[in-house]
């Protein structure tokens, strides 16, 4: 309620130029991980062993430090959703506060949150078997793409197709990856936890 108004006084121009080079920097780092895996010259994670050492990690901290597992297990879901809440306010204030729309943005952000809990639930055995590094490579296509869209909104930009350019970028970012992914190509090595 306090922000609410002050954000108004912000011009749009400028919240979606920040926001746009932040979610191109964030993009970027993901799509060049991504490509770095995927051409072999970083070793994949193997989900289901990091997901075992990180929990007999968290179980002998309980042990050693004589404190309930769900305090270091919030911990430990904290730091895991930080980035992307943060990613989801940044698009809510970027998109609601410059057109005096803050509150239906938010709605519709707590309903996009709502919706991906339920689907997460239905449908986390067939997305667990989505290899991780293809998560991770649509994650950074898609950034990178709102990215440029959003900073080049932000610079005044008036992108041929409107909103349907963001299709263009990420064709763009994803041809770009898996090129880059086929120029560092090397022997893939042990998958590491």
């Amino acid at each position: 309620m306090i922000l609410g108004p002050l954000l108004d006084q912000v011009p749009l121009h400028l919240l979606q130029l920040v926001i746009g080079v932040l979610l191109l920097l964030f993009g970027i780092g993901w799509l060049r991980k991504a490509a770095l895996r995927a051409g072999g010259v970083i070793p994949l994670h193997d989900e289901n062993a990091i997901f075992a050492k990180e929990t007999a990690g968290l179980t002998a901290e309980v042990e050693r430090r004589q404190t309930s597992q769900d305090w270091i297990a919030g911990i430990a879901a904290f730091k895991a959703v930080l980035l992307e809440g943060l990613e989801v306010i940044f698009i809510v204030i970027a998109v609601g506060a410059g057109r005096g729309m803050l509150w239906p943005a938010s709605l519709g952000a707590l309903a996009a949150c709502v919706l991906v809990l339920v689907v997460g639930a239905i449908a986390h055995r067939p997305l667990a078997r989505v290899p991780e590094n293809t998560l991770k490579f649509g994650v950074g296509v898609m950034l990178s793409a709102f990215g440029v869209f959003w900073t080049g909104e932000g610079l005044g930009v008036d992108w041929p197709g409107h909103d349907l350019a963001l299709f263009v970028f990420a064709a763009l970012f994803l041809a770009a990856g898996i090129m880059a992914a086929r120029m560092v190509r090397q022997p893939i090595r042990e998958v590491t936890p």
